[in-house]
């Protein structure tokens, strides 16, 4: 293993004692020489170091921002921002396949490339399937559409294999939740500010326009390939240094065997975490309705962008909400994992029920643009339109407080960075086959009833396997050599010395 790869331990140099502020405040700490390691003081606060788990997931989140940041903005659309969503549906199936795929084995290309190079390569898949877009405004190339989409799966797999697992194993675990938030925050930001585009680009076009022009997809382009150039600019797992002094437990000599007993080895040490495999599923299932059955379906273009904005908006606040209450301290891990699947509960039929009510409104056949029915699209002016509007912030609130519970419940299983790596494998590649059905069934014009019912019993349901999970197995603390159990890994490997649990034997 290169030096690169293995990074360089806090305690294997002589360097003068750094101060950490912040939550590990006036805790000495040994770094290594070097530029990643420098602290910068601003009025007397020090900054943390280029390759602490700060600023790293600050600029996973930056990549996150421009590349599927853009792409959620430009799906959000509806029908990647055309009037029919056949097209974008068949890309989207040849993308969740292929992501479902890389998703499960991505862990092991991270592992040999290291996270910057990962991400890098992933975001140009962003770029790509924004081009074959503009390409058939003008020309139907179904070919290279299905190209496109197929290697943005294969890209996508590979940036958040990337992106969860740095999230879930660089924090401290008393810090997982607010790390989720900051990087839900910005990341969302990207579709917010990716839906100006197409509301500035599009909000003097003729009030029955079902399409975006040019500019919206060129300005989605430069974003998406300024994204990947970013991710070069990261460190790799290896050179992380937590604040306390510990280091990422990295994975040795990977490879696609050892990939697949990794995922054996995380069933048979957790084998309850099966029974959040359905939350996985469904966590991409609803995005087909919501933004093709209902912002795509019934709103004129500049409508959709502004319900666009608002449903990412959405995702912000509550990600801030969610992270905060995950890892309010004052009240037991464990207890605050039972809470969290009440709330969701609740939400879940508050805001589903909510969408069943407007549901009803209106059938596929009705609001078709082709003739006979040739139907024009609500507008934000028009009548009963508010009521519609805080129903599809509502559905943003409520992916952001889905998917940073499923986060949170993963990174409060481990604190190992290679069983991260494999619980975020199980979680993307499932959840990129449920969003590879659900978008084949929209391409085959399953009636939005039967849409709308998937969706809220698959919620409903998912909740109800993972009960046994969040009220069982969720510790309030998971100790480092309980971790390490069926690893190769000693804590003298991962932890400073002079660390609280270094002296355990194991």
């Amino acid at each position: 293993m290169s030096a690169e790869e293995k990074g360089t331990a806090a305690t294997d140099v002589t360097h003068p004692s750094h101060e950490v502020h912040g939550d590990e405040a006036n805790v000495p700490l040994d770094l290594p020489a070097g530029w990643k390691y420098k602290q910068i003081s601003i009025f007397g606060y020090k900054l943390p170091w280029y390759a602490s788990p700060r600023v790293q997931l600050l600029m996973v989140a930056f990549v996150c921002f421009m590349c599927p940041g853009m792409f959620n903005a430009l799906g959000g659309l509806g029908g990647g921002g055309r009037a029919s969503a056949t097209l974008a549906d068949n890309m989207n199936t040849a993308l969740y396949s292929a992501f479902a795929v890389f998703g499960f084995f991505g862990g092991t290309i991270v592992n040999k490339l290291g996270v910057k190079w990962t991400l890098a390569f992933g975001g140009i898949g962003y770029g790509i399937y924004a081009i074959s877009l503009l390409v058939s405004v003008h020309k139907t190339e179904q070919g290279f559409s299905i190209f496109a989409g197929t290697f943005l799966g294969i890209c996508a797999g590979l940036l958040w294999t990337a992106q969860g697992t740095i999230m879930i194993s660089y924090p401290n675990e008393q810090e997982k939740g607010r790390y989720f938030a900051w990087f839900w925050a910005i990341f969302n930001m990207g579709a917010v500010l990716g839906s100006l585009i197409p509301l500035g680009e599009n909000i003097h076009l003729s009030l029955t326009a079902h399409s975006v022009n040019d500019g919206t997809y060129i300005g989605f382009i430069v974003l998406m390939f300024f994204g990947a150039f970013l991710a070069t600019l990261l460190c790799n797992a290896g050179d992380i240094i937590r604040p306390d002094g510990s280091k990422v437990i990295l994975m040795k000599h990977p490879s696609w065997v050892s990939e697949f007993v990794g995922l054996w080895e995380t069933l048979r040490w957790e084998p309850l975490i099966i029974l959040l495999f359905p939350m996985f599923f469904v966590s991409n299932w609803f995005y087909v309705y919501q933004q093709n059955a209902v912002n795509g379906a019934v709103f004129n273009v500049r409508t959709r962008a502004l319900n666009s904005l608002l449903y990412w908006l959405a995702q912000i606040i509550a990600a801030g909400i969610w992270g905060s209450l995950l890892d309010f301290h004052s009240v037991r891990r464990s207890l605050r994992a039972k809470i969290t699947w009440v709330v969701l509960v609740v939400l879940t039929f508050a805001i589903w029920g909510g969408g069943y009510a407007f549901e009803k409104t209106y059938t596929r056949e009705d609001v078709d643009p082709e003739p006979p029915t040739n139907y024009v699209g609500k507008d934000w002016s028009d009548s009963g339109y508010v009521g519609i509007m805080f129903l599809y912030f509502f559905y943003g609130f409520f992916d952001a407080a889905w998917q940073a519970s499923v986060y949170w419940l993963m990174g409060a299983l481990s604190n190992s960075g290679r069983r991260s790596a494999n619980y975020v494998g199980f979680y993307k590649g499932i959840q990129s086959v449920g969003a590879a059905v659900v978008n084949n069934l929209d391409a085959r014009h399953l009636s939005f009833k039967t849409e709308f019912i998937s969706n809220w019993s698959l919620l409903a349901g998912s909740l109800v396997f993972a009960a046994p999970v969040i009220f069982f197995k969720i510790k309030d603390h998971i100790s480092v050599e309980e971790d390490l159990q069926g690893t190769d890994e000693t804590v003298a490997d991962v932890l400073p010395s002079g660390h609280p649990e270094k002296n355990v034997d194991v």
